[in-house]
């Protein structure tokens, strides 16, 4: 959410940097909503203050008798009663306009964020590892021998239907051994609290951080309104809605492994072979609560935290910051992390690590108390894959491959897996 002070101070400089998203201009219709507004309350303001000043001569006229003025000023009154309701209500109405409209308004990047239209335009910051080199063709995740027969798509459709898979035996171990291990690192090696979180959120949630209303096509609804989360952010961004923090609390860095969901409304026909891309998956998430003055040195941390995952895992990897036109929503400024896939000899993105500055914090109402006893300000609000688990393991499985079927596993996994080390052409580890 913005600040409408903000924009009402330098509307050319709030159509100036959503330009650079690509998008038109907009303060203009804001600001002559805000004004209707602002003007509506103050009328509504002045004919209470009529209604108050003729009621209190209402009693006036009745103790000197003139029964003509009392019924006068009573109708006055009334009349003015109604005229105030009417002006309340329509104030009502254009404030609800206003803030949907606001809702609407992509968050505004920050000055570093490279110019571009869409992801070809992203600049390359890191780059790490060797990229693989094999004697064989590599393949992908689905056709490496020791993983087909325990990636079960036709049963999962059975199931569910198309973007599901059923995980069996060795292979939905690893992806389990996969999630512990990035829930330890977070918790034992970069100091997040790890967390327990529902996957079902009311809208208020969904709207706090930034999901409704424009993205509710993108994530699913219950019949009785709950939605399922798109990612833990929701619930953890969300866990210090309304609240006032003290300064000394923050920052509050937490983890969550949870299910996710997401309609993955408009890509159709993109990657529908494997489990690239799927309405059910599994992600861990990194979220901070901040001072505003530690949000960009967060942002940085939180990248490296997800780096040192794949590093660990000795998956190769670059890192771009992605321009003004690839970002999400509510990001000021994201770096995307995507590993090296043989199978499909490309990098693919496995972690976005984002800063929304106060956007999600000024739509939940989520503030901290300076040390120094000052007005409450606005926290800031970060999140970062870290990792998604089921990107990780497809990672994982293609530049372990060998030519007979067998993957060999990152040494890494070997305590979440029995001591084994790799997964056998068969099927099963050793």
């Amino acid at each position: 959410m913005h600040d409408i002070k903000a924009i009402r101070e330098n509307p050319d400089a709030f159509d100036a940097a959503l330009a650079r998203r690509g998008d038109a201009p907009v303060s203009a219709a804001v600001l002559k909503l805000d004004e209707a507004r602002r003007g509506m309350i103050l009328n509504a303001e002045t004919a209470q203050a009529d209604q108050n000043k003729a009621s209190k001569l209402v009693g006036a006229a009745k103790a000197s008798g003139d029964e003509a003025e009392f019924e006068r000023l009573r109708q006055l009154v009334s009349d003015k009663k109604a005229e105030v309701a009417a002006m309340q209500a329509q104030a009502k109405d254009l404030d609800a306009q206003l803030t949907d409209m606001l809702a609407r308004i992509p968050n505004l990047p920050t000055d570093d964020v490279p110019e571009g239209a869409d992801e070809n335009d992203n600049v390359e910051v890191n780059r790490w590892g060797d990229v693989p080199s094999f004697d064989f063709k590599p393949v992908e995740h689905y056709e490496i021998g020791g993983v087909a027969a325990s990636m079960d798509f036709e049963t999962a459709a059975k199931v569910s239907g198309a973007r599901f898979v059923m995980l069996k035996g060795a292979v939905a171990r690893i992806h389990r051994a996969l999630a512990q291990f990035m829930v330890d690192t977070h918790v034992d090696h970069n100091g997040l609290e790890e967390h327990m979180t529902p996957v079902l959120v009311r809208d208020e949630a969904m709207y706090g951080t930034d999901k409704l209303p424009k993205f509710g096509d993108d994530s699913y609804q219950t019949t009785n309104g709950w939605w399922l989360i798109p990612t833990s952010e929701v619930t953890l961004t969300y866990s210090v809605a309304g609240d006032v923090l003290d300064e000394g609390t923050l920052p509050r860095r937490m983890t969550a492994h949870t299910l996710c969901f997401r309609s993955e409304a408009g890509s159709a026909g993109r990657d529908t072979s494997g489990m690239l891309r799927q309405h059910q998956f599994e992600k861990v998430e990194m979220v901070s609560v901040t001072h505003p003055d530690a949000s960009d040195d967060e942002q940085k941390r939180m990248l490296r935290c997800a780096e040192d995952l794949l590093e660990r895992l000795g998956i190769p990897y670059r890192t771009v910051h992605l321009c003004t036109g690839d970002m999400g929503f509510g990001a000021r400024r994201t770096f995307d992390i995507e590993a090296w896939l043989p199978g499909q000899n490309a990098y693919r993105e496995i972690s976005s690590v984002s800063t929304t500055g106060d956007f999600q914090a000024r739509r939940m109402n989520a503030r901290f108390r300076p040390a120094d006893g000052g007005k409450p300000q606005f926290v800031h609000t970060l999140n970062g894959s870290g990792l998604a688990v089921g990107r990780c393991l497809i990672a994982v499985l293609e530049n372990g491959q060998r030519a007979d079927g067998s993957v060999q596993l990152p040494a890494v996994l070997a305590p979440y897996l029995g001591g084994k080390t790799t997964l056998g052409a068969d099927g099963t580890l050793a």
